[in-house]
């Protein structure tokens, strides 16, 4: 098998293992699907609560220079104008004369004709403007459009002097933000790389003209630390051309990842200027000047933008964890734990015998109570078919320990606690267990 081929292999079993699983569902799929929209599933909005939340943690409550928020989603329209995303947040649009499909003109090679049906006959490239249009209140006319944000930047830059006045941050200091962003996608593709709606996890981090470089290189290796922490490898920066840069940024990197389809952009850092508090200052007639209370100086500050994907995040967790052994036989998510949707399943041996299943239960009871409101520790009670079923079918979902009671345990209250990674058990008191999994999280 190529390597082509088997990329796509490897893309066509993730798909339908997060589907069969529970990870992802497509959107609308009773009434035919909605092209570029999924819906995460059970599994698959833990696994992705975990991204959050220990992204949150590291880069907000784990630091005193970054203050979080949650902006709205629909904004003032002049918000819009500002940024210069009406004017500027285009891609080039081409339509095949013969089937009528429709690309991006920059991410196919019209010389060797459609991708659909292999004519080369296009349309001139066009400029489509990706932000989705709305309307606020009853009447839709031209006083009350607005528009679905493409981004969740512009809600930091907007509330930048409420957070001065708020907390009273020094240089340098960020704001924040987990939230949805939405853009109408020509060819939205690649499962949930490339959709109209998705989720960024984003950071606007202010610092004085002079520092911009240092906190650029700071933030970009720390982004690949972030990476690291959550199982992700195989990332390569590339500095992004003058020419493909947007129109705010003076210098971007693109942090790309090894996805089956190919090499392509899983986060980006930008080095934004003072282009939007400036824009933003002028539009609104708003002082939004920062104040050094040291030098007694008023300036706009300039401003280094990590950006990380939700969704890409997502993706890229499962490419890097999914792993086939026994020849196949066997698929295991290798997670790593603190961001697996299920940490331990308990198992009573045999689903017939009652005192089995009866001990077991208590086992799954105090796991639950003991460890789910502290730490997120999701537990899952499988009775279902043999011991080595239950074990695949926990390995398949990144299940890290699996905890099975047996007749020993009736005789002296220990328990076979089985690795996921390493497929080793050993013999665990029912009193220990706790600490057991709470030192292997940390």
């Amino acid at each position: 098998m190529n390597k082509e081929a088997g990329s796509k292999n490897l893309m066509d079993k993730i798909v339908s293992l997060a589907k069969r699983r529970g990870f992802i569902y497509p959107g609308s799929e009773i009434y035919g699907g909605l092209a570029g929209t999924w819906d995460y599933g059970p599994l698959g909005v833990e696994l992705k609560n975990n991204i959050k939340k220990e992204w949150w943690k590291r880069f907000v409550q784990g630091r005193d220079d970054v203050f979080g928020v949650d902006t709205a989603i629909l904004m003032n329209a002049k918000v819009w104008e500002a940024s210069g995303h009406l004017k500027n947040f285009v891609d080039p649009m081409v339509d095949c004369r013969k089937c009528k499909a429709r690309f991006r003109a920059d991410k196919i090679d019209v010389s060797k004709g459609c991708p659909e049906c292999g004519i080369k006959d296009f349309t001139p490239p066009r400029s489509f403007n990706m932000m989705f249009k709305t309307f606020v209140g009853p009447v839709e006319d031209t006083a009350s459009e607005t528009y679905l944000r493409p981004e969740t930047a512009q809600g930091m830059f907007i509330n930048f002097k409420n957070v001065i006045d708020s907390m009273h941050p020094k240089l340098p200091f960020g704001i924040a933000q987990i939230g949805k962003a939405f853009r109408n996608e020509i060819t939205p593709g690649n499962f949930i790389f490339r959709t109209r709606e998705f989720e960024q996890m984003e950071i606007e981090y202010f610092v004085k003209a002079s520092d911009w470089k240092k906190y650029f290189e700071e933030w970009l290796k720390e982004m690949h630390n972030w990476a690291e922490s959550i199982g992700i490898s195989k990332i390569y920066d590339r500095e992004v051309p003058d020419e493909e840069r947007a129109h705010y940024s003076e210098r971007t990197v693109d942090l790309d990842f090894d996805f089956p389809f190919g090499k392509e952009e899983l986060y980006g850092i930008a080095y934004r200027t003072d282009f939007d508090l400036k824009s933003h200052a002028e539009k609104s007639g708003v002082d939004i000047l920062y104040y050094d209370e040291e030098t007694k100086e008023r300036f706009i500050p300039r401003v280094i933008e990590p950006t990380f994907g939700v969704d890409r995040t997502f993706l890229a967790a499962l490419v890097n964890s999914y792993a086939e052994e026994d020849g196949g036989k066997r698929v295991v998510l290798k997670l790593p734990p603190k961001i697996s949707p299920i940490k331990a399943a308990v198992f009573p041996l045999l689903a017939n015998k009652e005192n089995l299943v009866t001990k077991a239960r208590r086992v799954y009871d105090s796991l639950k109570d003991s460890m789910v409101h502290d730490s997120g520790f999701i537990v899952a009670w499988d009775d279902r078919g043999n011991i080595g079923k239950r074990y695949y079918a926990q390995d398949e979902i990144g299940t890290p320990w699996c905890v099975t009671i047996d007749f020993q345990t009736l005789e002296d209250d220990t328990v076979t606690v089985r690795d996921r990674d390493t497929a080793k058990q050993e013999r665990i008191s029912v009193q220990e267990l706790i600490q057991y999994f709470s030192e292997r999280l940390k």
